[in-house]
């Protein structure tokens, strides 16, 4: 039986925890997430299964989690790690109940997929993640958005576009580990830190970068994620987690969500 620590939230969205609330286990029985895939050995759950567990453990203060950004559009890789970014803050708008702010992302969904081409791909599912949240229509918001990622990375891979695929992902865990390292630094305990081991996920990432073609590998924006990965690896495989080293996260992934959301140069 698999078993997987939730702060891989994600490849898409890493996600907080309540930190008042009863402990999270220390494991999480992966048969509890029926959609969940598996890729190189690495255990990837939908974001609305690892948030249908985080839910129960307890409720961060999801509305100063939030953020607003200025979408910047550059080349597509930066596209890609934006629109990653864009879906993880609409499971922190979800958990926030904003109708107007998850509205907002589900244009800027759409927005982001037509500057990569496969706008058509997800126009059914921004349409419905409009309606549903205007109903307030929660449960079904989250399952438009976990669809939009896959039909995002289905249509990438149709258009042999992998390796951006592979982005997307990559930048929903980068913001949804800031937002988690966030909440953590406001409330620290052993306990919650143990959600940012996933010392898997990251080696995933670092190989899926490794095999990317020279010239996507050696753009800055590429070349500083890389760099920066290697300096988180360390810091969440340890035993026990310290609040020294979820701060160094934070301060690592936010200042990578920064870079995405400008121009690569």
């Amino acid at each position: 039986m698999h078993y997987f620590r939730p702060a891989a939230l994600l490849v898409l969205l890493a996600s907080a925890m309540p930190l008042r609330a009863a402990a999270p286990p220390a494991q999480i029985d992966l048969s509890q997430f029926q959609q969940a895939t598996q890729i190189d050995n690495v255990i990837v759950p939908v974001p609305a299964e690892i948030f249908l567990v985080l839910d129960k453990i307890g409720t961060p203060n999801w509305k100063a989690e939030m953020r607003e950004a200025d979408l910047k559009i550059g080349e597509r890789h930066q596209i890609a790690l934006l629109l990653g970014t864009v879906i993880a803050d609409g499971f922190v708008a979800v958990e926030a109940t904003d109708r107007e702010k998850v509205k907002n992302i589900g244009r800027d969904v759409l927005k982001l997929a037509g500057a990569i081409g496969v706008r058509d791909s997800v126009l059914g599912r921004s349409n419905s993640i409009i309606e549903k949240a205007d109903k307030g229509d929660w449960l079904n918001v989250k399952r438009e958005l976990d669809g939009a990622l896959q039909d995002v990375r289905n249509a990438m891979s149709e258009l042999n576009d992998d390796q951006l695929a592979h982005l997307v992902s990559l930048g929903g865990w980068l913001r949804g580990t800031e937002v988690l390292t966030s909440v953590l630094n406001k409330s620290y305990s052993k306990d919650g830190s143990d959600l940012l081991h996933q010392p898997q996920l990251l080696e995933y990432f670092n190989a899926q970068i490794k095999a990317m073609p020279p010239e996507l590998r050696k753009t800055s924006l590429i070349t500083q994620i890389r760099r920066r990965l290697l300096e988180i690896s360390p810091l969440i495989d340890e035993p026990e987690i310290s609040k020294q080293s979820v701060d160094k996260v934070h301060a690592i992934t936010s200042d990578l969500v920064k870079s995405i959301l400008q121009k690569d140069s």
